[in-house]
């Protein structure tokens, strides 16, 4: 006479894979909603902060440069409520200075520093060598050096439709600064851009 019995209950779950594949998926799932769906209705993550404005035409060229060449793989753009990054990167980042980002650039991989507070801190000659060639002012840095930045422009065909593209995601941009995006980067290059971008970030905290 065998003493095999037929698993119940939880013992059911733990023998089976598809059901415990299954339960976990419903549980995570209902885990993420309740934590995720209350911060699209909440003021504090939707709302900028004071003082916060949309990319300029040049500063969106930039930040679209800056994750063409992979920059967010080594800077991430957000500090944590830490004493130890604080007094290194500044003030903590918070959700309403990335309300016009698409999609924002936070994270926690570092290579190199984090940038959300990089605004102002160096000068637009300082980057432009430091893009072109990070060891003339880095002796030990590893990043990539990025030449081709000084030779490339930006063309201004390119940025209406992305203002336009950027508007259709809540960014208010007006029919004029659309209008107007093209002549603003004409003639520019991708490092001024990229400068242009790095001197904004964070600047809207103080």
């Amino acid at each position: 006479m065998s003493n095999e019995h037929a698993p119940v209950g939880h013992e059911r779950i733990e023998t089976s894979n598809f059901l415990m594949i299954v339960l976990i998926l419903l549980v995570v799932s209902i885990g993420g909603i309740v934590e995720i769906v209350p911060l699209y209705f909440q003021r504090s993550t939707t709302e900028p902060v004071p003082g916060l404005k949309p990319y300029t035409a040049l500063q969106l060229a930039g930040r679209d440069i800056y994750q063409r060449e992979g920059c967010y793989n080594c800077h991430s753009q957000m500090i944590r409520p830490f004493r130890s990054e604080t007094l290194r990167y500044g003030p903590f980042s918070v959700a309403g200075e990335f309300v016009y980002d698409h999609p924002f650039q936070w994270g926690s991989k570092r290579t190199g520093p984090d940038l959300a507070r990089v605004g102002g801190r160096y000068s637009d000659e300082w980057h432009r060598i430091h893009l072109i060639n990070p060891r003339d002012l880095v002796p030990e840095s590893n990043m990539p050096a990025y030449p081709w930045l000084a030779a490339a422009t930006v063309d201004p065909s390119d940025m209406p439709p992305r203002l336009r593209t950027m508007r259709t995601l809540g960014v208010p941009y007006s029919d004029e600064e659309i209008a107007n995006a093209g002549k603003e980067v004409e003639g520019k290059t991708e490092i001024e851009a990229v400068i242009a971008y790095l001197q904004v970030l964070g600047t809207a905290v103080k």
